[in-house]
């Protein structure tokens, strides 16, 4: 898909990508400043992910994004994503968790996600959905829900089920290069997207400094079955296609 957006800027970049850009930097020192009050370390990391990743979203949007106004949209899936970045500060921390972190960290993960709906909101609103936000939307989902998990597993907050819930995204874009048919676009899905939110919710909770070891732990099983529940559902949705 070839953007159809006027305007140039910044060797090429197309106008709502320029404007998604000043807008990127411009939540720089807000993600520097949160990160630095939640864990007061790992700054570097936290850094590198977040402007390798703008320069990223950045750069696929010039490429395929078809609308000439950035939108709030966008606008808001860039703040998930530097809420996503703040959190990846606590792996570069490596250190044990506190209660009060614990907390920033359950704050700072149901903030990202009750944020999920308003960009696919407000895109439709203001009539800007396109498949790069959707995109962009899904791969902030998969990134905080790895961060999460990872926190979580380097905390020993649960079992390899971190990992399931974690990964599994990942897991299935590399099998994906194996079994191209995989890649196949698949069709709108309120079972995807609520387990989701279930996968992200979970991980958000195992954050809590409150809950007991044993709900911690049914609670990520659950979600992990859940969710590979929801992936085989797809994948034996993508073989029967593949085999039509």
């Amino acid at each position: 898909m070839k953007h159809t957006a006027s305007g140039v800027a910044w060797s090429g970049l197309s106008a709502p990508a320029h404007r998604l850009a000043c807008w990127g930097l411009g939540l720089f020192p807000v993600l520097l400043w949160l990160a630095w009050q939640v864990f007061a370390a790992g700054l570097p990391v936290t850094s590198l992910v977040y402007l390798a990743g703008l320069a990223f979203v950045v750069l696929r949007m010039a490429q395929h994004y078809p609308h000439r106004a950035v939108g709030a949209c966008n606008i808001v899936t860039t703040v998930r994503f530097m809420l996503v970045a703040v959190l990846c500060a606590g792996i570069g921390a490596s250190v044990p968790l506190a209660p009060e972190v614990s907390w920033a960290v359950f704050g700072i993960a149901a903030v990202a996600l009750s944020l999920d709906g308003v960009d696919g909101w407000l895109a439709r609103r203001q009539a800007l959905v396109s498949a790069f936000g959707a995109r962009f939307d899904m791969e902030v989902d998969a990134l905080l829900a790895a961060v999460l998990a990872l926190l979580l597993f380097m905390d020993g907050r649960a079992g390899p089920e971190l990992l399931v819930l974690g990964g599994a995204r990942y897991v299935f874009v590399l099998a994906s290069y194996v079994w191209p048919w995989l890649d196949t676009p698949l069709p709108a899905s309120f079972r995807r997207k609520l387990v989701c939110v279930i996968q992200i919710a979970a991980l958000a909770a195992l954050a809590l400094p409150v809950l007991p070891e044993a709900a911690g732990r049914v609670i990520a099983l659950t979600a992990s079955v859940l969710l590979v529940w929801s992936f085989a559902v797809d994948i034996r949705w993508l073989a029967r296609r593949r085999c039509t």
